[in-house]
């Protein structure tokens, strides 16, 4: 077994194994480390914005199609109304359970060279060492990838972070095929329903809400129309939850230690832009190694994070507020070029400039709705 190696990535889920790849595809000598053993699980819509899936593909990442389900754009649900629109041209989602996304990413992380140390819990770093046990290994550069609670960010000084709009979150897989080739956001009063098919045969189900003892079954009851779409569909996993807020840090890097993914700040999951931002993260930062300039990674990781939290702000000014919920879709049912040029900026095809216009008509719409 090695005693070095160029980067040590502590995490080894979807976001650890991108920085991974990304690394090897720039030569470097890999490693990455995780306590648990493969195929990791986590609590999450399960759905890839058309920017993700274009930032997947850039990593060489295939998911067998059977695994897979495409998407081509969003539908709103509140009370009985009803807005849909679709990405922009060329614009595809792909939805894919998370242990299927996993296998397929620590495939092709193993097919690159990437070293696996799977059940291998690390201890502590320091300078150019890393501590597994017993074991010392030594690294030009340390990769915090262990998710929201990182104690790679701890060890490294980097914790101080602001956090608003924690909420919780579930999930569940039912036994039904898709009824829609767009991924479906229920507003409800006390939650957001989340529903993506994730094959030809499942659906995954996700509620999130703001009630730490709301469960997925009592969020259900408040909306009938999926309440039916669901009736007599066998649980196909069972109920998993998470915490989900809008979390930005003050710093991810300091010295050769350099933090992405959920490490590494969040958007709330109202985004769908958690994995998509993790993969750009991933290629930024792999770029910035070679050129041996973490302060670049610095910079680009907060442009990379503006768009979501942006958009994470305006959709959650809709959580709680069911008067609001019905204006806005009012508005996109009329105007439904306004809601495709939403959608567009969500997805970063346009920018905000471009979009001002039609914000400005969203927002008349409001007043006139």
């Amino acid at each position: 077994m090695l005693n070095s190696t160029d980067v040590f990535v502590i995490g080894g889920g979807p976001a650890g194994l991108a920085a991974a790849i990304a690394a090897r595809q720039r030569g470097f000598r890999v490693t990455v480390a995780d306590g648990a053993k493969p195929p990791i699980d986590k609590s999450c819509g399960e759905g890839l914005l058309p920017d993700a899936k274009v930032a997947l593909e850039r990593l060489g990442v295939t998911v067998p199609l059977a695994d897979t389900h495409l998407f081509r754009g969003v539908r709103f649900h509140s009370s009985e109304l009803c807005a849909d629109a679709s990405f922009p041209p060329g614009g595809v989602g792909l939805a894919v359970r998370r242990t299927a996304l996993h296998g397929s990413m620590t495939e092709r992380a193993a097919a690159l060279g990437v070293d696996l140390l799977w059940q291998a819990v690390v201890t502590g770093i320091s300078g150019e060492h890393v501590c597994l046990g017993d074991r010392t290994m030594r690294t030009r550069w340390i990769v915090g990838a262990d998710g929201s609670n990182s104690r790679v960010r701890r060890w490294a000084g980097l914790d101080a972070q602001s956090r608003s709009n924690l909420r919780y979150a579930f999930r569940r897989h039912y036994r039904v095929a898709p009824w829609t080739d767009r991924m479906e956001i229920y507003w409800g009063d006390r939650s957001q329903g989340y529903v993506t098919g994730v094959s030809s045969e499942q659906v995954c189900v996700a509620f999130a809400s703001h009630d730490a003892n709301l469960r997925l079954e009592e969020a259900l009851l408040a909306f009938p129309d999926l309440s039916a779409r669901l009736r007599g569909a066998e649980p196909a996993s069972a109920e998993r939850g998470a915490l989900t807020a809008n979390r930005r840090l003050k710093r991810v890097c300091r010295g050769n230690v350099a933090l992405i993914g959920d490490a590494s700040g969040t958007v709330d999951a109202i985004t769908g832009e958690g994995l998509g931002l993790s993969f750009s993260q991933a290629v930024v930062l792999a770029e910035c190694m070679k050129s041996d300039n973490l302060a670049r990674y610095e910079a680009e990781h907060r442009r990379l994070s503006l768009r979501p939290l942006l958009m994470a702000r305006l959709l959650l000014t809709l959580d709680r507020r069911p008067w609001l919920q019905r204006r806005v879709l009012r508005v996109f049912r009329a105007r439904p070029q306004v809601f495709r040029k939403f959608l567009a900026l969500h997805i970063g095809a346009v920018s905000p400039i471009d979009a001002a216009l039609d914000g400005v008509r969203l927002g008349w719409g409001l007043l006139t709705a």
